[in-house]
């Protein structure tokens, strides 16, 4: 065999390889253009009970009354997105970007809003049972009329939150910041956890607060109360309370 038949051959079989290859990589591809069509239409997907929006851009949208139950949220950015009413149960809004989002009037019992972004969001009328907002940061929220029961705020940013007539039964405030939050009217047929909150000027005038616990003589001292306010066993009634000129 001369050397000419023998480079002939070689180039032959590296034609034959590259052939091989080329028409294996054409058979793949739809597979990996239908796997990222399937990535794109979950944040095209209408409003259903379990869809998969995590990290999907939802901003300024009408999504009231919508069913999200069991929802994949995570890191979806909702803000000032209309959530009032909605079936929320069980969803995940872990770091969700709620910022002036409404959720009003909306069921979210068991559901998970660990370290959401949520500033001046309305959860106003909202029953939250059994929710989670560890490491939320929920500044200047309206949580008027909801239901927190069985709430967990650990470690949750609520400074000048708006906790009026909510309900708190077994509700977690632990290292909480509180500064300037308001609890008027609130309903505490439960204990509720307030150990090492930070109470710089919260408003807790008239607040029956004889069955929380967790609470020290110095987290008193910084709150703003009155002649109405009652403290749990062991805890004396300031001198004077810081807002009472105002």
């Amino acid at each position: 065999m001369s050397n000419r038949d023998i480079v002939f051959g070689v180039a032959s079989v590296i034609g034959a390889i590259r052939r091989v290859f080329f028409f294996a990589a054409i058979a793949i591809m739809p597979a990996f253009f239908v796997a990222g069509e399937a990535a794109a239409v979950d944040c095209r997907a209408y409003p259903t009970p379990g869809v998969d929006w995590s990290n999907c851009k939802k901003r300024l949208l009408m999504l009231d009354n919508s069913n999200f139950e069991g929802a994949n949220l995570s890191g979806v950015d909702f803000s000032m997105t209309d959530l009032s009413r909605t079936n929320l149960k069980k969803s995940n809004f872990s770091k969700a970007m709620l910022v002036r989002a409404s959720l009003a009037g909306s069921d979210a019992t068991s559901a998970s809003f660990e370290r959401a972004e949520g500033y001046r969001s309305n959860l106003s009328g909202i029953s939250a049972s059994g929710a989670s907002f560890v490491s939320a940061e929920m500044q200047r929220s309206n949580f008027s009329d909801a239901d927190l029961t069985n709430v967990d705020f650990t470690k949750a940013e609520l400074g000048r939150a708006i906790f009026y007539k909510a309900k708190l039964a077994n509700t977690r405030f632990a290292l909480v910041n509180l500064s300037r939050a308001t609890f008027h009217n609130v309903d505490m047929s439960g204990p509720v956890d307030f150990t090492n909150a930070f109470l710089f000027l919260t408003r807790i005038e008239g607040v029956d607060l004889s069955k929380a616990t967790g609470l020290e003589q110095d987290q008193i001292a910084l709150a703003c109360g009155d002649d109405r306010t009652q403290l749990p066993e062991g805890l004396k009634t300031p001198p004077s309370w810081p807002c009472e000129d105002e």
